[in-house]
Order: structure tokens, then C-alpha cells, then sequence
């Protein structure tokens, strides 16, 4: 199976990155949903921890409870509400509020605009009264900005809805109560310091997807793809390579088969336009569930060490390329 390599320079310098406009490490949750956004769930959690920081966010509660060990918070988005110590759960509709169990913390989102996932702004005085009602805590109320990576002003009036959200909670009397809508995007665009959390996702893994207008943070990959040699064949002229034969050798060649292919997460239909590699290698033919083939007779080759590259070639996001891959390949910290 291909191997990961995770950079740990990287990581603490995209990470301080972020401190800097934050001014504390207190107010960053680091997102680790989705096995960290492909990067390994524990591992990231460990390192987040050694470079301090205390809280972070994920999908489910079953990641919540392998990560407690490495954080004082935790923000669960995706699971229904229980009384625990260390927990937050988001609240998306009012449903959710009635199935929370008693005495439970949470956070209610509030959809603002991008129309996913959060009450209605007209809904949320009586979600308000039913937290009231359901004897839960309330932690934070937040909302998510569907254009803040894009060339829009849409950013500007979401923030701006969000503010009346704020007011509303404040009037209905609700004290102590900590606010976030900034994701990654958000936070390069954006001051940071007022700002009460902040949701670091793809930032902190090295990229930003901002178009290239924006001034942006020197952000660095954390993580690299690479696979290692199977086996090495003399291919003739003219032969044919792979599932359908579709690759035919212009000359003489020397070709290797490497360990990586979609059993492992990378897409198949990268085959209907051949990838390129970090070291200028295309592969040859299509992608097998194992194996590419490329003509190299290297013990190891990187795949790529960037996503946001990775991505452009294959017509997708860095979000894709990297938590597509499989869980079980090996990750290394460097």
C-alpha cells in the first residue's frame, strides 16, 4: 500500500499562521472531521496538542471519544446531543432540539444563507425558548459562510445577518454565550481578533482556495502522497498497457508498476486525463484498484505533495483529493 508523509514543520507553521491573526491559540478549534481531512485523526490530534491547542472540532462522537485525550473541548457537528463534560453538540434544526438529551451542552446553528444546515432566522426565538424549556446549555451559537473562498460580496451580508442573530440571543437573555461563523476561508479574509472561535479546517492542512486577488497567509502542504515499486517490466514498442490497453508504448520502455490506486482513494477517472506526478512522472494507462504504472524504475516516488495542484489536474479541491484517501494508509510524521 502507498505511504503518507506528514510534515510537522508545516503544520505548526500554518497553525502559527493562524495565531497570529487570532492572537491566542484559545480562540482556534482545529477541525479534524473526515480522519482530519484525510491526514489521520489520532496523529493530527497529538500534534495539535503539542503545539497547544485545547479544543477542536469533528463530525461524530465516535472521533470525538478517540480524541479526548488531546483536547479540553470538543464541538461534535453531525451527532445527536448527550450529556458530556468535554462536548458540544451543534443543534441544525429544531427536531434536534427536542431529541437532545437533558442537560446537555450544545451549539444551535442558525442558517444565514447558505441554506444547508441551521434553523430559519425566523425560527430562532422559539428554538431559543425550547433550549429554555429542554434544560440544555447553551455554548454557542454559530452559522457557516458558503462564499467566504469566493470573489463575492456575499460574505459581508451574511456577517451582517449573523449580527441580528446575535442581538436576538442577547435580548432573549441568553449570557455567556460564545459566537463563530469563521472557517478557514473566512480567516484569511478576514480580522480574526474580536472573533470569539474559530473552525480551522483546510487552513491549518497547508492551503487556501481563495481566489488569487486576495492577499492570503504563506501557507504550507502538510501532507504527501507516495507509493512504492512492485515490480519493473521492459515494455516493446507498441504494446499495450493496462486494463483496455489503452496506454500504447511510443518506444522501448522501461515500466513499473507502483502500490497506490483507487483501493486507496485516488480517483480512477484520473486516468481519462493521465496525472503528473511531483517528479513530472504521468501515469500510463488506467488506474488499477492496486497499482498505476509509470515508466520509472524509482524505489519510491511522491504523487504529490501539493492537493491544491493535485486537484487543478483533476478538475477538483485539495478538500477531495486528500479525504478521499484511505484510512488505513500508513502515515508517517517527518
Amino acid at each position: 500500500m502507498a505511504f503518507i508523509k506528514i510534515n510537522k514543520e508545516n503544520f505548526f507553521h500554518n497553525l502559527s499562521q493562524f495565531v497570529k491573526k487570532t492572537g491566542s491559540k484559545k480562540s482556534i478549534g482545529i477541525v479534524l472531521k473526515d480522519n482530519a481531512y484525510g491526514h489521520g485523526l489520532e496523529l493530527m490530534a497529538q500534534l495539535s496538542q503539542e503545539f497547544g491547542l485545547t479544543q477542536a472540532v469533528v463530525r461524530t462522537y465516535n472521533e470525538a471519544e478517540i480524541i479526548k485525550p488531546y483536547f479540553e473541548e470538543i464541538l461534535v457537528l453531525g451527532d445527536s446531543a448527550i450529556v458530556d463534560e468535554q462536548c458540544s453538540f451543534s443543534l441544525n434544526s429544531l427536531e434536534d432540539i427536542t431529541n437532545a438529551q437533558v442537560g446537555s451542552t450544545v451549539e444551535l446553528k442558525v442558517d444565514t444563507g447558505m441554506h444547508r444546515n441551521g434553523i430559519a432566522f425566523e425560527e430562532l426565538e422559539i428554538a431559543l425558548q425550547l433550549i429554555k424549556e429542554k434544560d440544555l446549555i447553551l455554548k454557542g451559537v454559530m452559522t457557516h459562510n458558503r462564499s467566504a473562498d469566493e470573489l463575492s460580496s456575499e460574505l459581508f451580508w451574511q456577517t451582517k445577518v449573523f449580527e441580528d442573530v446575535k442581538k436576538t440571543v442577547k435580548d432573549v437573555g441568553f449570557k455567556n454565550v460564545r459566537f463563530h461563523a469563521f472557517n478557514s476561508a473566512s480567516a484569511l479574509r478576514l480580522p480574526c481578533y474580536n472573533e470569539d472561535f474559530i473552525r480551522l479546517g483546510i487552513g491549518a492542512y497547508g492551503y487556501s482556495e481563495l481566489p488569487d486577488i486576495y492577499e492570503t497567509l504563506d501557507l504550507k502542504p502538510v501532507l504527501s502522497l507516495w507509493a512504492n515499486k512492485v515490480s519493473t517490466r521492459k515494455v516493446n514498442q507498441g504494446q499495450r498497457i493496462g486494463y483496455g490497453g489503452t496506454y500504447i508504448a511510443p518506444k522501448d520502455m522501461s515500466i513499473s508498476t507502483y502500490n497506490l490506486g483507487y483501493g486507496d482513494g485516488w480517483m480512477r477517472s484520473s486516468s481519462l486525463a493521465s496525472f503528473v506526478t511531483t517528479n513530472k512522472l504521468p501515469f500510463l494507462g488506467r488506474v488499477s484498484m492496486d497499482y498505476i504504472s509509470i515508466e520509472s524504475t524509482k524505489e519510491e516516488i511522491c504523487i504529490f505533495d501539493d492537493a491544491l495542484s493535485a486537484g487543478k489536474q483533476l478538475g477538483t479541491i485539495s478538500y477531495e483529493i486528500t479525504t478521499q484517501l484511505h484510512s488505513d494508509i500508513n502515515r508517517v510524521v517527518v
